[in-house]
């Protein structure tokens, strides 16, 4: 297959664009970085363009994959990197669908990213940790929540030019190279872990081998279209999550993080880590996705040891 694929040298692109060329596939990486550092970032055989204005209209492409984004806690939240987390998300997907609207051999899917962020920022009742949010559950009201429902109707437009569209809500995604997990592990292995704020906000997680499968999985998958929760089966609040990655490192957790320092260094940013959602991954298990790693210990033994 020849697909193009925006955000590749990211986080989750690269692991999958890594999968991708195991298997044969030719990539067309979109980035705003100079093709030779893409290149140097993703091996010889990525052909990188740095504007969708290089792509001829008949340029036939068996897929698009979306996974552009500034990382939501890279820097402190204020106004200007707010608008930087929309540009880079909603501006660049509202003119990847414009490009489609006017290719000549419009591909057959877009997978674009989205995030369980959609559903809003909560410490979840006793119901809502038991239930769960699924899928058909409301958009939420914060920031994160708009931010993501205009990022998947951005990519939804597709679908007015006959394109099968799939928004992916991917959850915290857990990798020793990159994210959360690799943010975390210094501290811990210092013996300076602990729960963060409270320890009650739940964690929805998901190993990097599961997150690139469900991306597989719908690509491969011509039924397959709308929202698709990117989580793990089983999610765990922050307290468990820290007692199971200080057991796998053998470290202690004894050292709390308190609110105050998250919103000092994060701003408004700090509701990611102070709050999160329960969610579960309703639709995809529903169209036949099996988990490698269902369970947490499991995944982080996998990726630590």
């Amino acid at each position: 297959m020849h697909l193009l694929i925006t955000g590749g040298t990211g986080f989750i692109g690269r692991h999958l664009i890594d999968r991708l060329l195991d298997d044969g596939d030719q990539i067309t990486v979109l980035s705003r970085q100079k093709p030779e550092v893409v290149k140097k970032l993703l091996g010889p055989l990525v052909k990188a363009v740095s504007s969708l204005s290089s792509i001829s209209f008949n340029t036939n492409f068996d897929a698009v994959i979306n996974l552009s984004g500034e990382g939501i806690l890279d820097r402190r939240w204020n106004e200007a990197r707010k608008q930087q987390l929309v540009s880079s998300r909603v501006d660049l997907t509202r003119d990847l669908v414009d490009w489609i609207e006017r290719a000549e051999n419009k591909p057959p899917v877009l997978i674009s990213g989205s995030a369980i962020g959609i559903y809003g920022s909560n410490i979840p009742s006793v119901n809502e940790k038991r239930n769960g949010l699924t899928e058909i559950s409301a958009v939420g009201c914060d920031f994160s929540a708009s931010l993501c429902d205009r990022w998947e109707k951005a990519a939804l437009r597709a679908e007015d030019s006959g394109v099968r569209v799939c928004c992916v809500r991917t959850g915290v995604v857990l990798h020793g190279s990159g994210g959360a997990l690799q943010k975390m592990l210094l501290p811990f292995k210092l013996g300076l872990g602990g729960i963060i704020g409270s320890g009650r906000q739940v964690l929805s997680w998901i190993h990097m081998d599961d997150m690139i499968n469900i991306l597989l999985h719908l690509l491969q998958t011509d039924s397959a279209s709308g929202a698709f929760n990117a989580t793990a089966p089983l999610p765990v609040d922050n307290r468990q999550y820290i007692k199971a990655l200080g057991k796998v490192l053998n470290r202690p957790t004894l050292i709390p993080v308190p609110d105050f320092v998250l919103k000092a260094l994060l701003g408004e940013g700090a509701i990611v880590l102070l709050e999160g959602q329960c969610v579960l991954p309703t639709k995809i298990q529903s169209e036949g996705f099996e988990f490698t790693f269902p369970s947490l210990e499991p995944a982080l033994i996998s990726l630590l040891r």
